[in-house]
């Protein structure tokens, strides 16, 4: 991570004022509005809010599942299990059907929403970390600078968006979420959430979510029991965000981001 913007964002992480790192990327803060419960033994890799409920892929190889849970008790109504070597990662809805990335293993599958039925599986080279999607396509992060556009109907790479701030590539995108015509990504192993234009692939916005989330000493590994995780309910206009294995989920609301003053753009602060 070598660019402008990942200078920023390691700032961002580590709590210091990043008002002079970068005058043209506005850095957003934000409020947490309420929390839901969460499985301190999901390790969150996907996630995303449909009709209610919380949808969310965990990783480990052995442990990996796709859930749907009740988002108020934090219950898994439904559940699907991967079986070992298969290491899961992003989930993403279309239509009647809800697909799944593996790490390493060039494949990904594909469910019946509904039931979580196994309706087939399909191959990607390279490796896959996360989903979402438009009206139109799918987006696939797959820890790179570049986020690949994909086929709804064939799963097929028909594009790509070259990630940049001020020229120059962001790496290390997770999880995504479409929001407002724009995609949002957790920066891996930072309290960042970088918004990108998809048009563009230019980042137009980072936001600083340091101070949200349990203590690095209150987590099983807190070297990788980190942010992961964004879901938005477009109908009622709510933000979510998680961490793996962190016991809960917070609905945040962002704050604008302030003139670059020595006090300005302090992430976290309501």
């Amino acid at each position: 991570m070598k660019s402008i913007t990942a200078l920023l964002i390691l700032l961002l992480a580590c709590g210091v004022n990043a008002a002079t790192a970068q005058d043209n990327i506005p850095v957003y803060g934000y409020q947490v509005v309420r929390t839901y419960p969460h499985d301190t033994g999901a390790y969150t890799e996907g996630f995303f809010y449909l009709d209610g409920y919380f949808y969310e892929a965990t990783g480990q190889v052995g442990e990996s599942s796709v859930r749907k849970v009740d988002m108020n008790t934090g219950k898994v109504l439904q559940q699907v299990d991967l079986p070992a070597p298969d290491y899961g990662e992003g989930i993403v809805a279309w239509k009647n059907r809800l697909m799944e990335l593996t790490w390493q293993s060039h494949h990904g599958f594909i469910y019946d929403l509904k039931s979580f039925k196994k309706l087939g599986q399909f191959d990607y080279p390279g490796e896959g970390w996360a989903l979402t999607a438009d009206n139109r396509h799918i987006y696939m992060s797959d820890g790179t600078p570049t986020l690949r556009v994909l086929d709804p109907a064939t799963l097929k790479q028909v594009g790509k968006i070259d990630v940049t701030a001020e020229g120059r590539p962001v790496a290390n995108l997770n999880e995504v979420e479409w929001v407002k015509g724009q995609i949002y990504a957790n920066v891996w192993l930072t309290h960042a959430i970088v918004r990108i234009d998809p048009a563009s692939g230019k980042v137009v916005g980072v936001i600083n979510l340091t101070g949200l989330g349990p203590k690095p000493e209150d987590t099983p590994d807190p070297n990788n029991d980190v942010l992961n995780g964004i879901a938005y309910d477009a109908a009622h206009d709510r933000l979510f965000v998680t961490g793996k294995r962190w016991p809960l989920i917070y609905e945040i609301k962002l704050t604008p981001p302030q003139a670059n003053t020595p006090s300005a753009a302090q992430a976290g602060k309501p």
